[in-house]
Order: structure tokens, then sequence, then C-alpha cells
């Protein structure tokens, strides 16, 4: 094993992230060759610096001039230069200031500094090769995203374990959650919980005492002496419509909960920009207990393996958001946004107890949903991929997942073209259902 990575392992031993680190995790580090050699020389390098294989003139990135004409607001470095492998320290702190002020009951040195990722799928990737082994479990409701199961399954050979997401009073279903937990503990050393709110696909996050009954029985399963990674994939964060959905994320109730949990924040401007094209999402990590020179050998081991397979997010859209953050008008765009997505999910609740639905209801029953961007229908007698195919020869795009449940994603339709959409769906249903 290189001495980079043994001298990162021997810092994070006495913690749960040695205790948990898989196999490719604690090989990784973060070496000392062109691009660390090329930040030392960024800092130092006053004359010449003949470090980092890009074409440079007159100290500025050599580019095409058309394509400086499509980015009158960049330079040159801010376009096509390299990112450094953790991403520009300046987006770093400035999401760090954003999970503050979104998640109020976190403090600064609660959780490592945000390292930067090509996307949230990015993150999830990386969290289960830093933690995951073949055979290793993972823990996640039965209402899922697809890709997971590709990451967790496809490349990790790890397996997924899952539970019921709804209980039957149609909120969380926490104590399904409990007896998963139970159960593991009874078998393992370290358990992976993904956690996905707002939930992809179904829209639905917990109630703000749904999320402090989970945060409670992970403590409690940690304290029961099965070491935990917690990854929560925030990718819809912020778009909740209701009251009484719990409005931080289940990092900050987790970050300093126990010494045997590892929480991880897998966030980004994806959706909450919504720049979905621009691959820019995070990853931070927290732990009770935690050392400062602990928080930066995991941050070494994360930007290895970054390094070693995308080596750094672009740099282009890096720059373009940190300047948009730093807008006046911002957050007041975003405020905007936010309601434009409330006028679409209030529409979609109202048509929902209107006469078309009432009469699918005993074909197509909605799940229950609160919060982000989708809907979806639990198919009852018919099969939700030939209702999907369907609806394709009407010209309407939906997703089925498996045989059981159709996802409508409310956020690409205008409000004026809920009716006709859901009008089009309850009709084919009956028709499938005969």
């Amino acid at each position: 094993m290189n001495p980079l990575a043994q001298q990162l392992n021997t810092t994070l031993d006495t913690s749960v992230v040695g205790r948990v680190l898989s196999q490719v995790g604690r090989r990784m580090f973060f070496p000392k060759g062109i691009v660390a050699q090329a930040a030392e020389a960024s800092a130092k390098a006053h004359r010449f610096n003949a470090t980092v294989g890009m074409a440079v003139g007159k100290g500025q990135p050599i580019t095409l001039p058309s394509l400086e004409k499509q980015l009158p607001s960049l330079n040159t470095k801010e376009a096509v230069a390299y990112a450094p492998t953790g991403g520009f320290p300046a987006l770093r702190q400035a999401w760090e200031q954003q999970i503050l002020q979104k998640n109020p009951s976190l403090k600064q040195g609660d959780f490592t500094l945000p390292m930067v990722i090509p996307g949230l799928t990015a993150g999830i990737f990386h969290a289960e090769e830093l933690f995951l082994d073949p055979g290793d479990e993972v823990l996640i409701a039965d209402m899922f995203w697809g890709n997971y199961r590709l990451i967790i399954e496809g490349r990790r050979e790890a397996k997924i374990k899952s539970f019921a997401y709804f209980s039957p009073d149609r909120r969380f279903n926490v104590a399904g959650f409990a007896e998963a937990l139970k159960d593991a503990a009874s078998r393992l050393k370290k358990l992976m919980v993904i956690l996905n709110f707002p939930n992809n696909p179904s829209g639905y996050t917990p109630t703000k005492d749904d999320a402090a009954a989970m945060a409670r029985i992970l403590g409690e399963t940690a304290d029961a002496g099965l070491d935990l990674v917690v990854v929560c994939d925030d990718a819809y964060f912020g778009l909740f419509f209701e009251e009484d959905c719990e409005t931080e994320s289940l990092f900050a109730k987790l970050a300093q909960a126990h010494e045997k949990i590892l929480a991880v924040k897998v966030d980004g401007a994806t959706k909450e920009d919504l720049v979905w094209g621009f691959r820019v999402g995070f990853m931070t990590y927290a732990a009770k207990g935690l050392s400062p020179d602990q928080h930066t050998a995991l941050l070494q081991k994360t930007m290895g393996t970054i390094r070693s397979s995308v080596s750094s997010s672009p740099g282009i859209s890096q720059s373009l958001l940190l300047k948009t953050m730093n807008s006046p008008t911002y957050q007041q765009e975003k405020d905007e946004f936010f309601q434009v997505m409330k006028e679409r999910y209030l529409r979609v609740k109202t048509l929902l107890e209107g006469p078309e639905a009432q009469a699918a209801r005993d074909i197509l029953v909605p799940l229950p949903f609160n919060s982000g961007y989708f809907m979806s229908f639990a198919c009852q007698g018919i099969d939700a991929e030939q209702l999907r195919l369907n609806l394709l020869d009407e010209g309407v795009g939906t997703i089925a997942i498996g045989t059981e449940y159709l996802r409508i994603a409310f956020s690409s339709i205008d409000s004026e073209d809920m009716e006709p959409l859901f009008q089009t769906i309850f009709q084919a249903a009956r028709r499938l259902a005969g």
C-alpha cells in the first residue's frame, strides 16, 4: 500500500471513518504528483510556471476566439482552465455557507468543507467506492432511484436491502425503518443507509416528527454497536410544499449525533439552482468526535477517488455557478422559481381530488407526495409499463417503475397543461383496465 494511503489510514483508524472504509477506500490517497505540484507552483512560481498541461499566453489560458464570444462574462481562466481536484475554494466556501443557512441547527466546524464533484451521481458513486466492499449491505426504502442499483450492485457488488417506504397511515414508515436497522445490527458490523428526501420517485418528505424519530433510531442503532454510513441524497433539497415537511437535511441531525455514525451529504446545484447539465455537486462529511486532521484525511481520500476517476469537475460550470450565487438577485430568483413549482404541485393536488381522478381511483392510487419534482401512482389491476406504452401512443411521456408504479414529473409540465395531462392518464388507465 502506498505510504501516503497508510498515513491517512493511521490518522483515520481511531474513528468511525477508519472502521467503515472499503478496501478501495483504504488504498485511496491524493498523490503528490502533477496536480499537487502544480498547486504548489501556483502559489510560489512567480517567474515561470511550467507545470500544468494547458496552453497559456501572457499568463492566461489560450482559447479559441469563437468560444470567447460565447462567454462574455468569463475570462479565459474562468472559462477553460482546469479546476482543482476538490473544486474552486471560493465555491466550496460559498456552498458551506449555503448549507449553514439552510440547516440552522448546524454550526461551522460540525462538518468538512464541501468537496465539488461532477454531479450528485458522482457523489453517490464516490461514497459507495470509499465505504462499500463486495457483499456489504445498503439499506434503502423500496421507493428509490434506479441508478442506485446500478452503482451499488453493478459496480460495487454490494447488496441492497429495502423496507416499505410508506406505512399503512401513508407516512414515512418509521417502524419499518427501525425494524430493518434492528435486523442489521443483529448481523453486521457496519451498514450503509441511503436516505433521499424529497424522494425520487414518490415526491414525499418525512414530517418533522418522523425525521426526528429516524435520527433517534439511528442513534440507538449506533449505541447497539453498529457502525453506520448514512448518505443523505439531497438532490431535491429545498422544494418542500407543506408546513409539516422536515425542511432541514437529516445530515444536520446526524452530523454530531454519535461517534459511530458517519454522515455524508450529497447535494448540489443540479436541481437547487436549475443547472442540470452543469454537473456540479458537493460531498460533505460529518461525525461526532472527528478532529480537523481527520476531516482533512477524509477529504484527501475523496480527492484520491475523484483524481483517479474523473480528475476534476468542470471549471466553467463552477465559475458560472459562483457568479450566479454572488448575484444580488440570486435568492429572489430562487424564491420565484419555488413559487412556480409550488403552484404546479397545488394544481396536481387539486386535480387528484377531481371527478376524473376519483373515477380511476380503483386503478390509479396516488402515493403521498408533498415536495420535490414528482408524484407517483400505484397501479392496481393494470401493468404500469403497459400504461406507459399506451400513453406514449397518445404523445404523453411518463416513467414506469417496474410493473407497479407510474411516475409523473410535474416539474416539467406548465400549470395550464396539468389538466389535459392527467385526464389523458386517467382515461388511458380506465381503457387498459377494461
